[in-house]
């Protein structure tokens, strides 16, 4: 290549890289005016605005920290904003695409508190009844991501707010057991009644349920007829919890 070749091939390349660079600059100033945008929405509390720009950033600037930024933020502003579902789905997919992030201990925790404000919703505490009764998804799910994040990120900021939630849970969890024991009872279905109680024993020990569960399963063993096992389950009652006066048992004599 002769010297006037080179030199237009020199100049060429330096006017390429210069317009790909000035087209990155005006990118990343893009990008840091809607995240700007976007977060001053969210700190106001004005969800719906914050989530209608970050999505706009993702879209428009789907590159970048800003966008990597806001694909976490919007999972916060879709919790805040009510949307559960939304929420989870954001954080699954910052969890997918950052597995590696040091903020990837926050989506988990997001995660958990999205399907925990569910467990507890408005509408049953309108309807003056035990939220438990309901089906325990949405609180397994919570207790799944809240046990995740300890379990991966043992030292997170986060961590000891959802061992806290976990209690919670697991204690919702074993009274929803309760009330399906219950409901077997009732219905003279005295075996499952009884399997039921023994699986709270054995997975939710030391709940506030747990005496319960014993009551239930003496209720059952006696309905059958087997009075060795209900002694013995009266025993274990009388033992671990003296005074307790136990909800069903004259239930079904009645």
């Amino acid at each position: 290549m002769n010297k006037p070749l080179l030199l237009l091939a020199l100049i060429a390349s330096i006017f390429i890289n210069g317009c790909t660079t000035v087209e990155q600059t005006d990118d990343a100033l893009g990008a840091k005016a809607l995240y700007k945008k976007a977060n001053t929405a969210l700190q106001n509390g004005n969800y719906q605005i914050a989530i209608e720009h970050f999505e706009k950033l993702e879209i428009t600037y789907p590159f970048g920290i800003y966008a990597k930024q806001s694909q976490l933020e919007i999972a916060f502003a879709y919790y805040r904003f009510n949307e559960s579902e939304s929420a989870t789905a954001a954080a699954d997919r910052y969890i997918k695409l950052y597995p590696r992030s040091p903020d990837v201990d926050y989506a988990y925790y997001i995660k958990g508190l999205a399907n925990f404000d569910k467990t507890s919703a408005s509408f049953d505490k309108l309807l003056k009844s035990d939220p438990a009764i309901r089906d325990p998804k949405t609180a397994r799910d919570s207790y799944q991501s809240f046990s995740e994040l300890i379990t991966r990120f043992p030292n997170s900021r986060y961590s000891d707010d959802a061992l806290q939630r976990m209690i919670h849970l697991r204690n919702y969890l074993a009274r929803h057991e309760i009330h399906v024991a219950h409901y077997y009872l009732q219905r003279k279905a005295y075996i499952a009644a009884a399997n039921r109680a023994k699986f709270i024993i054995e997975n939710y020990m030391q709940t506030p349920s747990t005496a319960e569960a014993l009551s239930i399963m003496a209720t059952a063993y006696e309905q059958l007829e087997m009075t060795d096992l209900q002694q013995d389950t009266m025993r274990i009652l009388e033992l671990n919890y003296p005074g307790y006066q136990p909800l069903f048992l004259d239930e079904n004599n009645s």
